[in-house]
């Protein structure tokens, strides 16, 4: 099996989160709140796949040894170098999950609801408990657990399946369009730092982290047909919880429609 087989047979998933219908329903501020609020989730739980894959691919415990793929360390200390620390629009340091939350708070969505939920992350020590006891969306909640289920069962492969496929590069695309008729039609509210997030994500996913995502990949699972399997069954899984997400936030936002 190879990548561009991989990328075949996930194509059905990819389709469907590409034509859903949740774009046409962010029609308002309002609705872009709703969907920022609730996929922000989805940005943080991303930082840790990419934390567990360093932890996996390089070292970082004390006394050090040299990890056992010199490729793939390099590949992912290059992608956590950009996603923890890049450079946002004012010329400061941030990981791509801060950018993400300045860039809500400065289009006036609310954070509140997140800031309880990883407080409680920490106060649990136990991010399983922390999401069953969150009074989110169930599909969510489901959302998280795939991630954190894959996190824990430590299968290095299967945990770049779910970074690489399950974390598509097409949706920031679609979206960034979104954001600048939203920019035009309300010029009273500021999208320049989220259009900033959205586009440096397209730049970095298209030129840099998708290519060395995939063959991160290739050098995980080699000739190995388990591990192939078992990447083509992790991504599809993980693009059906993302439309999961998907239907939960458009969910959301009819039934707001439904109270106003």
């Amino acid at each position: 099996m190879t990548i561009s087989s991989i990328n075949e047979k996930i194509q059905p998933q990819k389709d469907t989160l590409l034509q859903h219908s949740l774009y046409e329903k962010v029609k308002t501020i309002d609705d872009l709140h709703h969907f920022l609020e609730n996929h922000v989730y989805a940005v943080w739980d991303f930082m840790s796949l990419l934390k567990a894959l360093q932890s996996k691919l390089t070292c970082t415990t004390t006394p050090w040894f040299a990890s056992t793929n010199p490729e793939t360390r390099y590949l992912i200390n290059e992608i956590v170098l950009a996603e923890e620390s890049d450079l946002t629009m004012d010329g400061k340091r941030l990981s791509h999950f801060e950018m993400y939350v300045e860039a809500m708070e400065s289009c006036g969505a609310k954070t509140a609801k997140l800031d309880a939920f990883l407080q409680n992350v920490i106060d649990t020590k136990n991010v399983f408990i922390a999401i069953k006891q969150s009074n989110l969306h169930s599909n969510i909640k489901d959302f998280l657990d795939f991630t954190f289920r894959v996190i824990e069962e430590g299968k290095t492969h299967k945990i770049a399946a779910c970074f690489t496929f399950g974390r598509e590069d097409l949706i920031p695309n679609m979206f960034t369009e979104i954001l600048r008729n939203f920019q035009s039609n309300f010029p009273e509210t500021d999208l320049s730092k989220l259009i900033y997030y959205f586009e440096r994500h397209i730049e970095l996913d298209a030129d840099e982290h998708g290519p060395m995502a995939m063959k991160m990949i290739t050098e995980l699972c080699e000739n190995d047909s388990q591990k192939w399997r078992d990447v083509e069954e992790v991504s599809k899984l993980a693009l059906e919880k993302r439309i999961g997400l998907w239907d939960a936030i458009k969910e959301k936002i009819e039934a707001k429609l439904e109270l106003a």
